[in-house]
Order: structure tokens, then C-alpha cells, then sequence
């Protein structure tokens, strides 16, 4: 009953704060604004570039086309007054085209006051390859429609388990991805956030007083599952708002569904058909289900440990960051596992990542997209709850002694004396 009354006034307090409800609405708006901004960066914020060009071989004349913010200039000076032009800043660049055997492998000098930057580069080299492949097929004697023709009927793969069922590997990865990086962010955050909590009470001196009534594994309980019920509302609340924008954009792409088909051509991709295959594909419930399932564990587990690390600090908050260090570096480490898992979801190395208990939250939900064996699961599930059995017993060790000890600087071999300590 005391500990449920602990949960009560954690959750509380936390979700009435005007710095929670500003957080949630704020930090769903700040995801897109940022996706927003860095597609803009992406795409749009290269500064133009004219580059004049000198072509003596007369095969890219009036063929090169001025797009994504790159001008072609077609003049007949010299080298030398076109890269003094340059040295002026009358232009930002020199191409310089040589009479050149077009069925050889040549190079062309690109010229620059400044670096151009590998963007621009890339463009202009393909603008030049484009050009040129064109000549070769019509010395070939085809076409640009027949090479179309051939481009067009390409091969498909499409990857079936021994189930039966139809694998999507860019659907996995994306929600592999996605699913671990979440969870990573979720452990650090509101672990931090229960460590902080239990810094502040004890700093403040109202531990003392609330274990004068409770018991510091009560106080300690109540915190981590307060915190975990905050996170849960806040993860909710995110899902209803991510849930809404999609129906609204499905309701928006379903209104101008025709004019998309119509404008789609055979090398396009169907990114509506893309969407549907995703969904249907896709077990959403079982996904679900177990990105909730690590979620809570992973976080009861961290959470644990980080209630003790905040137990341990006195007035000096800097003391924490020795502490800590053990305890962040496995999941740091959980994240560099989990690139590696979507790459290859069956290695030596995602299967040990997916089983150990301090990084199985974020490398499993990285490989369940990708399908993973039931004794896998089910291995790695119960050694999650053991290791959250067992970190909640030694994190409640030291609390225990740690949240009444004042005015003394805590070493890591005092920590491992209060754990062979038994309870009186």
C-alpha cells in the first residue's frame, strides 16, 4: 500500500508539471521540424554555383542542363583567361573539355578557386557520363527509348523464410532501426530521470523523512515504476499524435491518389503501393507487444541501477558521473551492437547482443523485424527478467545504505562491502 501511494505521488507530481505537458507536445513538433530542416539542408540549401565551360570537342554543348542550383557556361576563351575569370569570382568554376576520343576512358580538369563541394562535383560528373553514354549508343546504333526498353524489365527479388511468409529487408531495417534507437534514448533519459529524482530528495533531506515511514526498498520501487508509468503516458501520448498525422496524410495522399499514379512512370517507384506492402507485411501486434515488453524491462532493469547511483550522491552532483559510467556504457555499447544486428540479424554477435541482459532491449528489438527464433525469444526474455531481478536486489543494497549516508565520499570498494552485507 505505501509503495502504491509512492507510485501515486511520483506520477503525480511529474505529469502535472507544467515542464511535462510542454515536453510532450514540444518534442513531436521538434522530431518533424528537424526532419523538415534536414531534408531543406539536404536539398535545398546549396548556394549556386556557375561553372563556365570550355568544350573543343563540341559534344556537350547545349547538352548539359543547369539544375539543382549548377549553371553551365559555355565560352570560347582561353585557359588562361577563363581561370583568371575564376580567380575574379566571375565564375565558381572551370571546365575544361579536351578534343578526346569518345570510346576511351578520359579525364576532364574541373577547376576552382574554392572547393565546389562533392555535391556539385557528383553533379556535374553525371551530367558529363550521362552525355557521353549517349553518344557511344548512338555510334551503337540505338536509342534512347531502347535503352529505356532495357532498363525497364528488371529483375526483382523477393525473399521468402522457410514459413512461407514474404520478408521486406528495407521495412526491417527501417523498423529495427527505429525500434532500438527508441529504446536507447528511452533507457538513458528516463533512467537519468529516476537518478535525478533520488539525488534531489536525498540532497534536500526529504529521504530522511520518507524512510522514517516507508522502507528504502518501498521508496526505491515506487520511483522506478512512478517514472515508468510518466514514460508511458508521454510514449502514448506520442503514438495517438503519430497515429493522427498518419491518418491525415493517408486521407491526403488518398485524395490525390490519381494524380500520383498518373504521374508515376515505370522507374518510379509506387510509394503508396510501397505503404501497403509495409502495413501488410508487417506484424504490428507482435512487434508491439515486445517493443513494450523490452521497453519495461529494460528500463526496470537500468532504472535500478540508477536509483542507486543517485543514492550514493551527497551535495556535490558531480559525483555521479563516476558512477555512471559503468552504467551507461553498456547501453552505449547495446546501440553500436544494434547497427550491427540490422546488417546481419543472424551473427555470432547480434544473437549474444540479443540474449545478454544489459543489451538485449535495444539489439532484439532491432532483429525481431527481421524474424527471430522462438527459443531466441524466449531465452532472451528470461534472461531480462533475471537481470532485472538481479540488478533490482543489488541496486537496492545500496540504496538501502546509501540514502541515509551524508558527508562522506563513496568509493566503489565501500559499494561492494554494502553488498555482502545482510540485512538485519
Amino acid at each position: 500500500m505505501k509503495t502504491l501511494l509512492i507510485i501515486k505521488r511520483e506520477y503525480l507530481t511529474r505529469v502535472r508539471k507544467r515542464s511535462f505537458i510542454i515536453m510532450t507536445l514540444l518534442i513531436p513538433v521538434i522530431f518533424i521540424g528537424m526532419s523538415f530542416l534536414i531534408g531543406y539542408l539536404a536539398v535545398g540549401s546549396t548556394s549556386k554555383k556557375t561553372v563556365v565551360v570550355n568544350d573543343q570537342s563540341s559534344l556537350f554543348k547545349n547538352k548539359l542542363e543547369n539544375k539543382n542550383n549548377l549553371i553551365f557556361v559555355f565560352e570560347n576563351a582561353t585557359s588562361q583567361e577563363l581561370k583568371q575569370a575564376v580567380k575574379d569570382d566571375q565564375y565558381d568554376g572551370f571546365l575544361s573539355i579536351p578534343d578526346f576520343d569518345k570510346d576511351a576512358k578520359v579525364k576532364f580538369e574541373l577547376y576552382s578557386k574554392d572547393q565546389l563541394g562533392i555535391e556539385t562535383e557528383n553533379d556535374i560528373s553525371d551530367q558529363l557520363n550521362h552525355v557521353l553514354v549517349e553518344e557511344r549508343m548512338k555510334t551503337a546504333g540505338l536509342s534512347t527509348s531502347d535503352l529505356e526498353k532495357i532498363q525497364k524489365n528488371t529483375i526483382s527479388l523477393k525473399s521468402i523464410n522457410d514459413k512461407g511468409e514474404e520478408g521486406n529487408a528495407i521495412s526491417s531495417y527501417a523498423i529495427g532501426y527505429g525500434s532500438g534507437m527508441v529504446l536507447y534514448f528511452f533507457m538513458l533519459f528516463y533512467g537519468m530521470s529516476v537518478m535525478r529524482s533520488v539525488m534531489e530528495e536525498k540532497t534536500n533531506r526529504i529521504a530522511e523523512i520518507i524512510v522514517s515511514s516507508v522502507k528504502p526498498f518501498q521508496l526505491m520501487l515506487g520511483k522506478i515504476i512512478g517514472v515508468a508509468l510518466v514514460g508511458l503516458t508521454q510514449f502514448l501520448i506520442w503514438i495517438a499524435f503519430i497515429l493522427i498525422l498518419g491518418t491525415a496524410f493517408l486521407g491526403t495522399m488518398h485524395f490525390s491518389g490519381d494524380t500520383i499514379n498518373a504521374a508515376n512512370t515505370a522507374n518510379t517507384p509506387d510509394l503508396m503501393g510501397g505503404f501497403n506492402i509495409l502495413m501488410a507485411s508487417t506484424n504490428w501486434i507482435s512487434i508491439g507487444l515486445w517493443f513494450l515488453f523490452y521497453f519495461l524491462g529494460g528500463y526496470f532493469l537500468y532504472a535500478a541501477l540508477y536509483a542507486a547511483v543517485g543514492s550514493l550522491v551527497n551535495e556535490d552532483a558531480q559525483e555521479s558521473q563516476q558512477f555512471t559510467l559503468p552504467i551507461t556504457a553498456p547501453i552505449i555499447i547495446g546501440f553500436v551492437l544494434m547497427t550491427s544486428a540490422i546488417r546481419d540479424p543472424n551473427s555470432g554477435l547480434a544473437i549474444f547482443g540479443s540474449l545478454f541482459p544489459l543489451t538485449s532491449p535495444i539489439v532484439m528489438m532491432a532483429r525481431i523485424p527481421f524474424g527471430v527464433p522462438a527459443w531466441q525469444l524466449a531465452t532472451s526474455a528470461i534472461l531480462l527478467v533475471l537481470g532485472f531481478v538481479l540488478t533490482t536486489l543489488l541496486a537496492a543494497k545500496i540504496y538501502r545504505t546509501g540514502i541515509l549516508m551524508y558527508g562522506k565520499k563513496i568509493t566503489f570498494k565501500e559499494i561492494g562491502k554494502w553488498l555482502f552485507i545482510k540485512k538485519r
